[in-house]
């Protein structure tokens, strides 16, 4: 992998975030190194995007900010080839470093305003709805979309036991006007009801990170997704 330097040198919008790249939350991956069946991450996420994933965030709390910022780069310059935006999980100060489109924050991270005055208001700034109440404090922000979560119980967030289910999904997006995806054990059989439930897209993390093959995963769920919002209307 280059190194730090020579990856920010080239990377135009380090220090600076621009809206070139379109917002479209109907199959979001969220990213987990230890979920990868000990395959390269950005090997899962190229072929995830190949398969229809529309964007991604980079989740990694596991690494120390040198390493984080090497992946950021690196994953960066690969969905930059597909005009796919790249998110940063939680750390602010990565996505600003390596120029990424934005942020997705929960509940116990920055302050969106405070991350909005940090980035400016071309970044992406995505925020998790866990409760009704946070529902109706993140409806009054002008945060670019919101993630459900969880729509259903998921190992992937094990601090999270109580799952709002399909009518929290009818219940939250009826409050927040931003969009809205849906995240907590949604694979092909299910993806389908969450976005009839109002979401306008899915997160995935396992059913594309562990999949046999990501890219097959990816335009399975990408392909239900669609027909879901075809129906939809």
């Amino acid at each position: 992998m280059p190194s730090i330097k020579s990856m920010v040198n080239k990377s135009k919008n380090a220090g600076k975030m621009a809206r070139n790249k379109i917002l479209d939350p109907s199959l979001y991956l969220v990213t987990d190194r230890g979920l990868s069946l000990g395959r390269s991450l950005e090997w899962v996420v190229e072929k995830a995007v190949k398969g229809g994933t529309t964007l991604v965030q980079l989740r990694e709390k596991d690494l120390d900010t040198r390493p984080f910022i090497e992946s950021a780069l690196y994953m960066k310059k690969i969905l930059d080839r597909y005009g796919v935006p790249l998110l940063i999980n939680d750390r602010v100060d990565v996505a600003l470093a390596v120029g990424a489109d934005g942020v997705h924050l929960g509940r116990h991270d920055m302050s969106y305003e405070m991350a909005r005055k940090i980035l400016g208001r071309d970044a992406i700034i995505g925020l998790s709805v866990e409760t009704y109440q946070q529902a109706e404090q993140v409806s009054r922000l002008e945060a670019d979309y919101i993630a459900i979560s969880p729509v259903y119980t998921t190992p992937t967030k094990e601090e999270l036991t109580q799952e709002l289910g399909l009518e929290g999904v009818r219940h939250i997006t009826g409050i927040c006007p931003q969009p809205a995806v849906g995240i907590g054990s949604i694979k092909t059989h299910n993806a389908a009801d969450v976005i009839q439930a109002g979401a306008d897209g899915i997160a995935v993390v396992s059913g594309i990170c562990s999949a046999d093959d990501p890219e097959q995963a990816a335009r399975e769920l990408r392909q239900v997704v669609q027909q879901a919002k075809d129906l939809a209307g």
